[in-house]
């Protein structure tokens, strides 16, 4: 299992590089539309474009951003249990997360894969596919859920957490 955490790790932090530099280009694009309108001149496709790779990064960067603690969490609760029930309710809301994550990815996919056969586009002058826009949700969430996975057995083997740590 430490080879699995090990992966997931080297995975999370691969997607969250990508993400950054969708988010990036997302910015530059941007940028450069705001200037390029300013002086006068007009496009179709780069207010698009950049929201799909601001979208595409939000889903790509969620399994970073678990391993590293970064959503939005309410720790009110546990922080006034006893350690028993606060690691309770810590597992039961890993295992909620998996199962949300799970079933959020084959909803998406589903998604996705219904646009790729209708051959669905933007409603834009450039007019996009949609499906790679919808792909990198069941991906960026079956790639979570597999994050939950390594979370989750980073909780329940001591061992694999200290040798993961050092």
């Amino acid at each position: 299992m430490l080879g699995y955490v090990r992966a997931m790790d080297r995975i999370c932090d691969a997607m969250a590089v990508i993400a950054a530099v969708l988010l990036s280009c997302a910015t530059a694009i941007i940028c450069w539309m705001v200037l390029y309108r300013t002086m006068g001149y007009s496009t179709s496709w780069e207010l698009e474009l950049g929201i799909f790779l601001m979208v595409c990064s939000l889903f790509l960067a969620s399994p970073y951003t678990l391993k590293t603690k970064g959503h939005v969490g309410v720790d009110l609760l546990s922080a006034y249990l006893p350690e028993r029930p606060a690691r309770a309710l810590h597992l039961f809301t890993l295992f909620l997360g998996l199962a949300v994550t799970i079933f959020l990815g084959l909803l998406g996919l589903e998604f996705a894969i219904d646009s790729f056969m209708k051959g669905e586009r933007t409603e834009s002058v450039w007019a996009p596919y949609k499906w790679p826009l919808f792909a990198t949700m069941p991906i960026g969430l079956f790639m979570t859920s597999a994050q939950y996975v390594a979370e989750i057995v980073l909780e329940f083997s001591p061992r694999v957490r200290q040798e993961f740590q050092s």
